[in-house]
């Protein structure tokens, strides 16, 4: 890429899974580490960072500021001892490292098959599903810092991992992911620990599953809950799950039991969303004009043809208010709102 690369009026939408969003006045496609330094000290220093689109709502009018595209590829291998570390370039697709990984027999985040979005995002959100997240098993994080016009790396001690969240997530210094690399452990067990997970083993009579088992399972379970990315299936045109499950501490849960729960540390619980969601009457299927709630699952908020990112933020809002209303527990959305500048109905969703 060079500096000629900067594209103008680049439509978004076509590069998100949830198909919403308006332009890109200037956008590049980065292919090389090289490349993030050249687009980004050349036009400003403070590009938004575009991945695979998958937890993303672009506000209709568009973004302003240069996007750049991480595309970057590649996936290698080292052995550690008696771990492995792979790296990957921040552009490689996610479910492309989970099934190499699982391919070479090793284990650490065969859970997370079947999660759409590109390696680089995975550090951001802290990505996790079915009993794993990310954070436990990342080595290092490399990223380009634009105010000091260097790569930099990152332990995973250095991330400021927490539920779904990381100091890529929030406010501070712009960071562009390049490479992450992860510590997985040949041979060793799958990750068993969700009841789904538990149940479909049962059903078919498989008392020790590998790894290869497991991610079959996942995304198994993934696709009839329309969480697989399909195009010819309109409940995955969506973000995936919209709001996080909320950890309530003992004497908040205790207002709304009984409830469907998960025990935490420190004597908190995890509640899901998606029954908060369903017991305030937003049920699969809901329809909202051109947005709506997945035949499949009530965490996710679709675009049934034609809808506006405002679409989507009415009915986020109307269900955040309701399950207040119903058990005074206020959800947190999961995916991270671009172009809406001080909008003051996503400040209420982040809030």
């Amino acid at each position: 890429m060079g500096s000629d690369a900067i594209l103008q009026n680049v439509p978004l939408a076509p590069l998100t899974t949830l198909g919403i969003g308006g332009l890109a006045r200037r956008f590049a496609r980065v292919e090389r580490v090289e490349d993030i330094a050249a687009a980004t000290l050349r036009n400003d220093g403070s590009p938004y960072v575009l991945g695979g689109g998958s937890n993303l709502v672009i506000a209709d009018e568009g973004i302003d500021n240069l996007v750049l595209q991480i595309a970057i590829q590649g996936i290698s291998e080292r052995a550690d001892g008696v771990d492995t570390i792979i790296s990957a370039g921040a552009g490689t697709s996610w479910d492309s490292l989970v099934n190499f990984a699982v391919e070479r027999n090793l284990a650490g985040f065969e859970c997370l098959s079947g999660i759409p979005g590109t390696v680089g995002g995975t550090p951001i959100q802290n990505v996790g599903a079915y009993g794993q997240e990310v954070s436990s098993v990342i080595e290092y994080v490399r990223a380009f810092d634009p105010f000091k016009g260097r790569m930099t790396s990152f332990t995973a001690a250095e991330c400021g991992f927490s539920y779904r969240t990381s100091r890529f997530k929030k406010k501070g210094p712009l960071f562009i992911i390049s490479e992450v690399a992860f510590r997985l452990r040949r041979d060793a067990p799958p990750t068993l620990t969700y009841r789904d997970v538990f149940e479909y083993f049962e059903r078919r009579r498989v008392a020790s599953p590998d790894l290869r088992a497991v991610r079959e399972a996942i995304l198994e379970i993934r696709r009839s809950k329309g969480m697989v990315i399909d195009s010819a299936d309109p409940d995955t045109r969506s973000v995936g799950s919209f709001f996080m499950n909320p950890v309530l501490d003992r004497a908040a849960f205790d207002r709304i039991a009984p409830a469907p729960h998960y025990l935490m540390d420190n004597d908190t619980v995890k509640i899901p969303a998606a029954w908060l969601i369903e017991q305030s009457g937003f049920r699969r299927g809901h329809v909202d004009g051109a947005v709506g709630l997945s035949s499949k699952h009530p965490l996710a908020i679709i675009n049934r043809g034609g809808a506006s990112a405002r679409d989507v933020v009415r009915l986020a809002s109307r269900i955040k208010r309701t399950v207040i209303e119903k058990f005074g527990v206020a959800l947190r959305p999961e995916p991270v709102f671009v172009g809406f500048g001080d909008d003051p109905d996503v400040s209420y969703l982040r809030g």
